[in-house]
């Protein structure tokens, strides 16, 4: 990130902290608006039911509000809140996990996700940053469905990914997080994001080429 744009970046920062401190209710709730989806796709991988996700996000939310006052601004806010509601999460499965006992199909399931071949080629160019976005180039009824039929296949391939490799594919394709706020908010090096994401989009790729093949 060049100098520019992170003084730009902490200077929009510094700004919002600021509102999010005098009680701004607008910017709160703004901000909720804009991240709890990203947020909740994240937690759903970690933990086992939706409404533990939901707990999740709360508890993160609740935890960005109580933490401000502790908020140094030596990472983005976005990357801070991000990574309570990673460590909230953590702690909520490993909770859940001394009272609720794994399948054991379900654990060897989740092993062989990750020994799926890439797809041939590589990585895609392409990515799904777009999901939950109509392209604005293509707005005829037929595409319209088809875009939709596209992105519940997607919906559907996600589960499949061992929840490593969803975090990274979530917060980088489906949300636009850049690779090393995602770093910083998982604590994996860059070089192993880049396997993760790799993965995670072969899988994908596999599943769409599936759909449109079938």
């Amino acid at each position: 990130m060049s100098e520019a744009v992170f003084s730009r970046e902490a200077g929009a920062d510094a700004d919002l902290v600021a509102r999010l401190r005098a009680g701004d209710e607008a910017t709160v709730s703004r901000l909720v608006n804009r991240w709890s989806p990203a947020m909740l796709r994240v937690a759903r991988s970690f933990v086992d039911s939706p409404q533990s996700a939901e707990d999740v996000v709360q508890d993160a939310w609740l935890g960005m509000l109580s933490g401000l006052a502790t908020f140094e601004g030596r990472s983005s806010l976005r990357t801070w809140v991000f990574t309570i509601l990673v460590n909230r999460a953590r702690s909520r499965r490993a909770r859940e996990a001394r009272t609720v006992p794994r399948p054991l199909l379900g654990a060897q399931d989740e092993r062989a996700a990750d020994d799926w071949p890439a797809g041939p080629g590589g990585e895609a160019s392409r990515t799904w940053s777009s999901i939950g976005v109509t392209c604005c180039s293509d707005v005829g009824p037929e595409s319209v469905a088809l875009s939709r039929e596209v992105l519940l296949e997607l919906d559907r391939a996600l589960p499949t990914l061992r929840p490593r490799q969803r975090q990274v594919v979530v917060m980088r394709d489906v949300f636009g997080m850049p690779a090393e706020e995602v770093c910083a908010v998982l604590g994996v090096s860059p070089a192993y994001q880049r396997v993760l994401l790799h993965r995670a989009r072969a899988i994908l790729r596999a599943a769409l080429a599936g759909y449109r093949g079938g």
